[in-house]
């Protein structure tokens, strides 16, 4: 039997829907970014990858495993927009490389939200030369969620350290999924495990929603290991798989990723909304 080709991503926020599944002989599993996770879909190197949400849409033929998800519903800590002034007078953003979903969801929230139309581009997580080079930077993932100490350092340093705009003041940080539940009531979806048609077989989705309760179920344990050695991200983390993480694709979930594509699509991010479909 071939195994199924799985694509995680290698954030601590998916660590819990992959408990076992390496032990598991249908499953060969690999950890990338959420962006070459997608990639790896796309040019068929992964059978099923656990992509940013807003990937569902760039393939009709895509399907996805049900009632699976990397989902929040207020802050959720590790998608972060840094800005130098108030947000109303961001010009410039610049975007973390890894991210596709939270690209998406900056560009929506920058519309309908935050009433702004900055210049956007590319850049690697680097969050100093991110902000000495734009008035605000994206950054996802375990960067964003270990960022303090960062900030506190950046908040301190004079502007000649960086070079650009003035450092020395306060960055303020806005989180994205709280920003998004603010504007809509719903939750986020940032990430859920998608493939083509026939990518898996008989058991699979069920193997694949066990992974998922085992790992809910030993959300400390994850954190400790994958901060081995130390306690203060070790606490960090296990308060935010308890807190902030959610891995449910429940009915509201399902409503906030609807009205999220639905807008992606008016403003241009992508060209068209579709309904989820399921395995």
């Amino acid at each position: 039997m071939t195994a199924v080709r799985l694509g995680a991503v290698g954030y601590l926020n998916a660590r819990p829907l992959v408990v076992g599944l390496d032990a598991l002989p249908q499953f060969d599993l690999r950890f990338d970014l959420p962006s070459e996770c997608a990639r790896l879909l796309a040019a068929g190197e992964v059978d099923l990858g656990l992509v940013p949400s807003i990937e569902y849409l760039r393939d009709d033929s895509y399907q996805a495993v049900p009632d699976v998800a990397i989902a929040s519903k207020g802050p959720v800590l590790s998608v972060a927009l840094y800005t130098t002034r108030p947000v109303r007078d961001v010009r410039t953003i610049l975007m973390d490389t890894s991210s596709r979903t939270s690209v998406a969801l900056t560009r929506v929230l920058c519309a309908r939200l935050f009433k702004i139309a900055p210049a956007i581009d590319a850049h690697a997580p680097d969050l100093e030369a991110m902000l000495s080079r734009a008035d605000a930077a994206l950054v996802i993932g375990d960067k964003a969620l270990l960022a303090q100490p960062q900030l506190a350092r950046l908040a301190s340093a004079p502007s000649s350290t960086f070079g650009g705009p003035d450092l020395s003041s306060e960055v303020e940080k806005i989180d994205l999924g709280e920003a998004w539940s603010s504007m809509t009531g719903l939750p986020f979806v940032w990430a859920f495990w998608v493939g083509r048609a026939g990518a898996l077989r008989p058991g699979d989705v069920a193997a694949l929603q066990a992974a998922r309760d085992a790992g809910v179920g030993r959300a400390d344990q994850v954190a400790r290991e994958y901060f081995r050695g130390d306690p203060e991200h070790q606490e960090l983390g296990v308060s935010y798989l308890r807190n902030n993480i959610k891995y449910y694709l429940g009915a509201d979930e399902r409503a906030g990723l609807e009205l999220f594509y639905r807008y992606a699509a008016e403003i241009g991010v992508v060209s068209h909304a579709r309904p989820l479909r399921f395995y």
